[in-house]
């Protein structure tokens, strides 16, 4: 029936447009194709393809649900043999022959494993960043799977969230582009090529923002804070072509995300004209009930479904009670339609009503030279130096002995990071590994663990490792977190080094032997004592597959590290919310800081002037927004803007020249910021607008230039409009959010 209503479509179509003298597009035949199978499904082909189910494991107990039409997707099936058994059911047994599509977590690789997001966001580099999406794509569309749950794109403020792992950082701009970048690299050119696969942007909305850090969490926030901060990465993603989104966890302000009918109808498809997908979260709509806002399962469905979610993932309430709330009137048959429409676009964009078929016995392009490579310059480019006390790194030729001490030098699975379900730690490369291969026999390695996990606090091995340190040149410790401590329900309120790794590092110091420290992550750590015990510090998150290459790279100054922080680093827990965009406050922090041991005993109540900042941690974070060291210098100078007085529509030119001063070639990353001195809303104190790679040569110098558009100066206001108010602005062009030139120019009405 299907390919016979096919073949007369285009005939169809030209009778009805010739009517109008309209030009047909292949939307309007991809459309009409939509509406017309939308026509000949039954009411239960319709609610069968809003359920997503787990089929791990299970595929036998599937087959009759697949035959009958009440299942449109599967996740976590990742064997080509049983997807193509599953499929065949659909397209040759099914009455309507509609395809499933089958998904799969793919956070930052699917075989080959690269940095965790996190990670790759300290490479601020897009271009780089999209490239490794498009190898996790091709090494999952092998297997058959066709949607990942990715990017997350929350922005992530408050690093006991276990899910920061997951993030591209704290900043709205940052995130925006890189999250537009893994879109763009998961669906390719085309989304029905073979080697793409379909991108849900996640968690809409607000996710990283919840109480306390703890997964699951309330989030009580402005629609003007939910706008500017929240959503704008979303945005972003949406017009940079997202396919599918997922709703979160989480409540806004008493309204969980999934039934969240502002959100997902009066943003998502009025104002952003989204056409793509939405699914819940894991079993998110059942979850309704405890959140407290629907009384039972039926309840949860009619709010889901009404509210715009299009896909149940697991649950399976849709499936239990859409077509009697339909029968009561509570849910509309609109509802269902719109939800339908916006899968069969899906399936249709993928290719699968032309090819649902995986290839089978093809060769497998996970762990080619080609996608190892990459996988190692993207962790390159993500480890960031800290801390490089008389310039002890890169490792001086002629050091005969390193020690090697640490938990996570030779730790497979670990470095590989949270949501690895496919990544194999027989294929990782370590530290160790890669220190043996680059010294082979010109350098001793003497290798001691001190401690078999991070989270060991068995301190009796602590005398080995002391011997081989003094028996070295350079001391080079492995610490951090085991991949299982970040990421989902991986909260925590510690975020300091687990373990006795704190007191590893003490006992090394007492070698008297250079330390070079190199922490292995999945979040920003409260590392300020460790980070004054070391020489040098490297920051190299969970790194993935070809973490330990990378690292020996950087350690051996074979590649310079370019990595920048995006996100701050607080001194102490106590801190959080930090971050660098905060508000002035009435009493920004002045002089002098009056810290907790300089207060004498019995001092007076207002001893010093009431600032904003801590007794024992005053102000400032460990380490801010956009930090990252280098093994050359950089000196900018000559700051030149193109006006000091520009008017709405107007573009200013901001330019600065940037040169090498060190002895090495390396790689800088310029950033834009800017203030909004004065405006109906009180503005962050910097705000980061634009943001350029440069590569300089020894005594090299480089002019960079940044447009920056009155709309980019644009916020929005108390009436919920976005606009770019007259008044006077702050610019910064530096290496970070806390270095750099500065001027100010004024925003006039036109």
């Amino acid at each position: 029936m299907i390919k016979k209503f096919n073949f007369l479509l285009p005939f169809i179509i030209s009778i009805i447009f010739s009517c109008s003298n309209k030009k047909i597009t292949a939307v309007d035949v991809l459309e009409a194709r939509i509406d017309t199978l939308l026509h000949l499904m039954s009411l239960d082909e319709k609610i069968g393809q809003m359920n997503q189910l787990n089929s791990t494991g299970k595929v036998n107990d599937f087959f009759e649900l697949i035959k009958s039409g009440q299942v449109g997707s599967f996740l976590n099936e990742i064997d080509p043999a049983k997807i193509n058994e599953m499929q065949k059911i659909a397209v040759e047994e099914c009455r309507l022959r509609i395809p499933l599509v089958f998904a799969r977590d793919v956070i930052h690789g699917f075989k080959t494993i690269l940095p965790i997001p996190l990670g790759q966001a300290a490479t601020w580099n897009p271009e780089l960043i999209e490239a490794g999406a498009g190898v996790a794509a091709t090494e999952a569309s092998e297997t058959g799977i066709r949607w990942t749950f990715a990017p997350m794109i929350d922005i992530s403020r408050d690093p006991r969230w276990g899910r920061i792992a997951e993030s591209l950082g704290e900043d709205p701009l940052l995130t925006s582009i890189l999250g537009a970048s893994m879109v763009k690299g998961f669906q390719g050119k085309s989304l029905s090529a073979s080697n793409s696969i379909a991108a849900c942007v996640k968690h809409y909305a607000a996710y990283g923002a919840v109480e306390g850090g703890r997964d699951y969490n309330s989030v009580t926030t402005s629609e003007q804070a939910l706008r500017e901060i929240y959503l704008s990465s979303f945005k972003a993603s949406v017009d940079a072509g997202a396919a599918t989104l997922m709703t979160s966890f989480n409540e806004i302000n008493g309204v969980p995300s999934s039934c969240n009918e502002f959100l997902l109808k009066k943003v998502l498809r009025d104002e952003w004209k989204f056409n793509g997908v939405v699914v819940s979260d894991w079993a998110s709509v059942e979850e309704l009930i405890p959140h407290g806002i629907c009384v039972d399962g039926k309840d949860a469905a009619a709010k889901a479904a009404n509210a715009g979610v299009d896909i149940e993932m697991v649950s399976s309430l849709f499936s239990q009670h859409l077509k009697e709330l339909l029968k009561e009137g509570k849910v509309t048959e609109k509802a269902i339609d719109d939800a339908v429409r916006n899968i069969l676009r899906l399936k249709y964009r993928l290719g699968l009503f032309k090819n649902p078929y995986v290839k089978i016995n093809v060769k497998s392009s996970a762990y080619s030279e080609e996608h190892l490579k990459l996988a190692r310059e993207l962790a390159t480019q993500s480890i960031v130096l800290l801390k490089n006390k008389r310039n002890i790194l890169p490792l001086k030729k002629g050091i005969k002995t390193i020690a090697v001490i640490g938990p996570l030098a030779d730790a497979p699975y670990d470095q590989m990071g949270t949501w690895v379900l496919d990544g194999d730690a027989k294929f990782t490369q370590t530290p160790l590994m890669a220190l043996k291969q680059e010294f082979s026999n010109k350098v001793k390695i003497l290798y001691e663990k001190g401690l078999e996990f991070s989270r060991d606090k068995n301190k009796s091995n602590f005398k080995k490792a002391l011997k081989a340190s003094k028996m070295a040149d350079a001391v080079i410790i492995f610490a951090g977190e085991e991949s299982i401590l970040s990421g989902e329900a991986r909260c925590r309120a510690d975020i300091s080094l687990p373990g006795a790794q704190s007191q590893l590092i003490e006992e090394m110091k007492n070698s008297g032997k250079p330390i070079i420290l190199v922490i292995l992550a999945g979040r920003p750590l409260t590392i300020q004592k460790e980070c004054d015990l070391a020489d040098a510090v490297l920051y190299a998150w969970h790194p993935g597959t070809m973490g330990g290459p990378a690292i020996a790279d950087i350690l051996l100054g074979k590649v310079l590290p370019s990595g920048k922080l995006p996100v701050t680093f607080p001194k102490m827990v106590g801190q959080i919310p930090i971050y660098y965009s905060h508000k002035n406050t009435g009493r920004p922090v002045g002089e002098p800081l009056e810290l907790i041991d300089d207060i004498p005993v019995a001092a007076p109540q207002f001893s010093v002037g009431n600032y904003c900042y801590y007794l024992d941690a005053g102000d400032q974070p460990l380490f801010p927004f956009g930090y990252g060291l280098s093994y050359t210098t950089y000196k900018y100078t000559d700051l030149d803007l193109s006006d000091t007085i520009i008017s709405a529509g107007d573009k200013l030119k901001i330019s600065c020249n940037i040169s090498n001063t060190g002895n090495f070639e390396g790689t800088e990353i310029v950033q834009l910021y800017t203030r909004d001195l004065v405006g109906s809303l009180t503005r962050p104190v910097k705000e980061l607008k634009g943001f350029q790679r440069i590569t300089l040569k020894p005594g090299e110098k480089k002019q960079v230039i940044f447009m920056l558009s009155t709309d980019d100066l644009s916020y929005w206001n108390a009436n919920m409009k976005k606009v770019a108010e007259p008044g006077k602005f702050r610019i910064w062009l530096g290496g970070s959010s806390e270095s750099g030139l500065e001027t100010e120019f004024t925003l006039c009405e036109r």
